[in-house]
């Protein structure tokens, strides 16, 4: 399966050991993960302005993410598909990735449960469908 892990799932998967943690591993070993330069900018800028990483250890994050996901450059969407315009770069990733689920915390997305025939699934439902 091909998924994209939203940015607020990985920043929850490197600042505390957990659920998240563990997706990310599990999908790094078992699917295919796509990222976007915008999740690993978004997620970058994050971890140094919110969470006090340096900027060298959120740079070591997005490299280490590089080496193990596949990253795929983005087309902005023809028209808006959610509330939020930075969400919509999310769902961007999975269309250009061709990806099969989008794994998020993100309100805004989960709201929309699926787009086309990708599927938008919060990290414990997707725990539930592995587990199938």
């Amino acid at each position: 399966m091909r998924l994209v892990i939203d940015t607020n799932v990985l920043i929850a998967a490197f600042i505390s050991h957990g659920v998240c943690n563990e997706l990310l591993e599990h999908g790094i070993l078992n699917h295919d993960v796509v990222l976007s330069s915008f999740i690993l900018e978004e997620l970058k800028n994050t971890l140094a302005a919110k969470f006090k990483f340096t900027t060298r250890e959120a740079s070591a994050v997005v490299s280490l993410l590089q080496s193990r996901c596949s990253v795929v450059s983005i087309q902005a969407l023809p028209s808006p598909v959610s509330r939020d315009p930075d969400d919509d770069n999310i769902i961007a990733t999975a269309l250009s990735g061709t990806c099969d689920c989008i794994i998020t915390g993100d309100k805004d997305l989960l709201v929309l449960k699926k787009v086309g025939d990708i599927i938008i699934v919060s990290p414990s439902l997707f725990w539930q469908i592995e587990e199938k």
